[in-house]
């Protein structure tokens, strides 16, 4: 496993990061709004704050599966607002990429 990709989708309801490792074809982490401990207490489950919320959580969940660097994949997704502030969470929680 060189580099497991990062792979983050949002819809008009949720925003969701998954750690897959291509090469085995296995999910290694994912977070999501949808899981009940990261979106209960948000106002908002498709805003900047819950982005940074799934940015952090993912890195995290990376850290226990030993990955510390990975390959962002936007999915086709413009890289700004929530998208950016999910990456940008998770780098200063210590994923490189």
């Amino acid at each position: 496993m060189d580099r497991p990709r990062l792979l983050v989708r949002r819809t008009l309801h949720h925003i969701y990061a998954t750690l897959v490792d291509d090469a085995k074809g296995h999910t290694l982490a994912s977070a999501s709004t949808r899981e009940k401990s990261l979106g209960d207490g948000l106002a908002s489950k498709t805003n900047i704050g819950a982005a940074q919320k799934i940015g952090q959580a993912i890195a995290a969940k990376a850290k226990e599966a030993g990955v510390t660097k990975v390959v962002f994949d936007r999915g086709g997704l413009k890289y700004h607002g929530r998208i950016k502030a999910l990456a940008d969470a998770a780098r200063e929680a210590g994923l490189e990429f």
